[in-house]
């Protein structure tokens, strides 16, 4: 069976219509054997009608920050500048269900009567990365259908610097009073925020606080290995302030990004999940059968991982040949 005779339509995909999105995406989440060819066949379509001008933005951040409500505004700036915005929520497991626990969907405001708007719950399962197994697959969907892209992830810890490897910008949410700002000093993973937002600034003085520590952390860090350096702000998802700040420092990462490196950190982000699809094929055995993890990336700076599922047939070859 090949796309077409799937009900896999393309330029209904490209055209934000939200029937075809939908099923797509039910295709891509579907982990099925007798499945795998099709979604390796619309990965590769996709990633060849990517939108040029697409950004990728990681939401990160412990549980009860409020990354759906700051979620929710920028989905109001991006859709007034005239942006269509898809959304994936990575939400907690139900042990008994396996769904989607939280159902960040339903916490999100928007217009559901508005076409430019697209939002998906996905459960993240037994991966503790901060997001679901299949992140990367829908993602290339969304690329596809929409310009602004926003990943949330569960709120799970240090194991969210996976964020870094998917999104082009990552920005981390704070919340005041709970010492998340001290315990993200103590992580040491300065270097994965783009933009630190400590949200619920309405608090006032725990706000001012956190983000006084924060800018403590900022200065002494200096600029990344990049040379970008990371932004710090207050915002009020919930009073509605902030919001543009934001979104102004979102764009000035982009053009930052674009002017430099973007298409390398994002062929790195597809050797990423090229190396994954290695390890849920083959396990650490066939890793150790190739020499390991640092040979395996060397590979693959070689190949072409447009189609990641090519490039991990080149691989599966070559652990034939051990």
């Amino acid at each position: 069976m090949d796309l077409r005779h799937a009900g896999i339509n393309l330029e209904d995909i490209r055209s934000g219509k939200k029937t075809a999105i939908a099923g797509a995406l039910n295709l891509l989440e579907n982990r099925k054997p007798d499945e795998s060819g099709l979604a390796a066949e619309l990965i590769e379509a996709l990633t060849r009608i990517a939108r040029p001008r697409r950004h990728v933005i990681g939401i990160t951040g412990p549980p009860g920050a409020g990354k759906s409500t700051l979620i929710s505004r920028l989905i109001r700036e991006y859709r007034s500048a005239g942006h269509g915005v898809g959304v994936m929520a990575v939400d907690p497991s139900s042990r008994r269900s396996g769904g989607a626990l939280l159902g960040d969907r339903a916490r999100i405001e928007h217009d559901p009567g508005d076409a430019g708007i697209f939002i998906r719950s996905m459960a993240a399962g037994r991966h503790l990365g901060g997001l679901a197994w299949r992140t990367r697959h829908c993602l290339t969907l969304l690329e596809a259908a929409y310009d602004r892209i926003l990943l949330e992830t569960t709120g799970v810890g240090q194991s969210e610097t996976e964020i870094e490897q998917v999104a082009d910008s990552v920005v981390y949410v704070v919340q005041p009073g709970s010492g998340d700002s001290l315990q993200f000093m103590k992580a040491g993973i300065m270097e994965i925020p783009h933009i630190l937002v400590v949200n619920k600034a309405d608090l006032k003085n725990p706000a001012l606080k956190a983000f006084h520590e924060l800018q403590g952390v900022a200065g002494l860090s200096g600029p990344r290995e990049d040379g970008w350096a990371p932004a710090l702000m207050r915002v009020s998802a919930l009073e509605g302030w902030g919001q543009e700040q934001l979104v102004s420092a979102l764009e000035a990462h982009y053009r930052f990004l674009s002017a430099g490196d973007l298409e390398k950190r994002r062929r790195g982000h597809r050797i990423q999940w090229t190396y994954l699809l290695f390890l849920e094929r083959f396990g650490s055995n066939g890793a150790e059968r190739l020499g390991g993890e640092e040979r395996i990336f060397e590979r693959l700076e070689g190949l072409d991982v447009g189609n990641p599922f090519k490039a991990l047939n080149e691989l599966a070859q070559d652990v034939a040949r051990t």
